[in-house]
């Protein structure tokens, strides 16, 4: 999936000429701590920040005195999860979208960037979650899938983290059809797998977002 699907139609970007109350007034409005600062002809001139506009406000200082050279950006055909390194290697809250050409097209949100990781892991779905700590090396992924799907169970979602503790290992969160984990875990456990945890959708709401904001520090790596 494509950045380009992720478009906000609401989020508008600043006009150069913009005063730094109404950049701070649009910040607000719209939940974010960046904005992208376009020409009337589309081009994408920089990125301010909440920090930058409330500092110019002290020193009487112009938008356009807050821009640097080159701004961060991306284009349309970048793949999300591209654009979240991006998103989080730069520590923005929106990331600029341009064409081939270099014009400006809209902006993707970070709350719509980690919404649709949300989606892709399938936490909006019923299904119990099972936690498993393997040797990089040694796991094959779709070893781990064939073996549930054979025991009439259908994997949703599969995502993977590296773990710092141990080098070379990594933890991987998998979402099943099923309520109760207990099944699934006995049968990885019997196929010589490390089952950190299992659980049904009703034994912790919380654990799936954890998980997702596990997967999301591993794309900072």
């Amino acid at each position: 999936m494509t950045v380009h699907e992720l478009i906000s139609p609401t989020t508008p970007p600043l006009n150069p000429s913009d005063s730094v109350e109404y950049a701070l007034d649009l910040l607000m409005e719209n939940h974010v701590r960046h904005l992208p600062v376009v020409s009337d002809g589309r081009v994408l001139l920089g990125v301010v920040s909440e920090e930058q506009l409330l500092d110019a406000a002290i020193a009487d200082i112009q938008i356009l005195d807050l821009l640097g050279a080159e701004p961060v950006k991306i284009e349309a055909n970048t793949h999300v999860f591209n654009a979240t390194k991006v998103l989080i290697d730069h520590d923005l809250t929106t990331l600029p979208i341009v064409n081939d050409n270099g014009d400006y097209l809209g902006l993707v949100r970070k709350h719509d960037l980690f919404d649709r990781f949300a989606r892709m892991l399938a936490t909006q779905e019923s299904g119990a979650i099972v936690s498993i700590e393997a040797n990089e090396r040694d796991v094959v992924l779709s070893q781990i899938i064939h073996l549930i799907e054979q025991n009439d169970g259908r994997v949703l979602s599969v995502s993977t983290e590296k773990r710092d503790e141990v080098e070379g290992t990594i933890g991987i969160t998998i979402k099943v059809n099923v309520k109760d984990g207990t099944r699934i875990r006995h049968l990885l456990e019997h196929h010589g797998y490390k089952v950190e945890s299992a659980f049904g959708e009703d034994d912790d709401p919380d654990e799936m977002l954890d998980r997702v904001q596990e997967f999301l520090r591993y794309l900072e790596a």
